[in-house]
């Protein structure tokens, strides 16, 4: 199995939960204290050694280019006023190793047909996907654990933790048989089963490192309800001809996806910034205002 180097970010949704915010911005550029939801992510493939980041856009994602794109006008200004500190912030965003293909997903037809898309860049070789939506503060970071288990086993791995069972319903759900502490052997993967009807409450959470056999059982898969190609679905044929492999992840989760979630992100990472964490503690400690 190749050397993994690959990382796909499916970011051609429409983020409608946070309206108006996402109205004329992308969700993924919604910040967490001073840095976009999709810096994250990519922070975290890079910390894993990958180089190539793939990012599935649509309409109205241009943002995401111009964030990792060189900006002249703003290096140019902080240059001339001396800004050096700041202008080493803007230039270090992604690092001259790494880089980046934005791919347009002509119709949104499920996260499945959102990683379909990337097949013609990722060619026979094993890759992560990553959703931003799902910011998780992890030491090290998830991906990098992730891609660990995968340079050991030489399997797909998908990055899982418990959820109450009451939220089955917005997951997909694995049925696995333990092999130690971290590590699951997936046996079966249904997607947002009903509580009374899920196999385990062990949930997939925003994070996959599958290997390129994925694409044969997209692009064979039967699309579900609203002609969407479910990725869940392809894993779970994919499992007819490969080992699988579900890994607890050492972290904590924020699902940025909800307000709720993002508030919470806010909140944690705002307690741990170098710049303002220890000021923002106190500020919350004396009852936040």
């Amino acid at each position: 199995m190749r050397v993994m180097t690959k990382a796909v970010f499916p970011v051609a949704g429409l983020g409608s939960r946070f309206l108006p915010a996402t109205k004329a911005s992308p969700k993924e550029m919604m910040p967490i204290v001073d840095k976009p939801l999709i810096q994250y992510a990519v922070e975290e493939a890079v910390a894993a050694g990958l180089t190539e980041m793939i990012f599935i856009t649509g309409r109205h994602k241009r943002a995401i280019e111009d964030h990792f794109d060189k900006a002249y006008e703003i290096e140019s200004e902080l240059a001339s006023r001396g800004k050096k500190e700041l202008l080493d912030l803007v230039q270090g965003i992604l690092p001259p190793n790494v880089s980046c293909i934005y791919i347009r997903q002509p119709e949104q037809l499920g996260l499945g047909h959102a990683v379909l898309c990337a097949k013609p860049v990722i060619n026979d070789e094993p890759f992560a996907v990553i959703l931003a939506d799902d910011l998780i503060d992890g030491d090290p970071p998830v991906v990098q654990q992730m891609a660990e288990v995968f340079a050991r086993e030489g399997r797909s791995v998908l990055g899982v933790q418990e959820v109450p069972r009451s939220q089955t319903a917005s997951y997909g759900i694995v049925r696995s048989t333990r092999i130690d502490d971290r590590l699951e052997s997936v046996e079966g993967i249904v997607e947002k089963p009903r509580p009374e009807a899920a196999p385990s409450t062990l949930a997939v959470v925003g994070r996959y490192v599958l290997t390129p056999r994925i694409f044969h059982h997209l692009q064979h898969g039967k699309p579900g309800a609203g002609g969407e190609i479910q990725l869940t679905d392809a894993i779970a044929s994919l499992l007819g001809e490969e080992r699988i492999l579900a890994y607890r992840f050492k972290g904590t989760r924020y699902d940025c996806g909800s307000k709720l979630g993002y508030l919470q992100a806010t909140v944690a990472l705002g307690r741990k910034h170098p710049e303002v964490g220890e000021e923002f503690s106190a500020w919350l400690a004396a009852g936040g205002g």
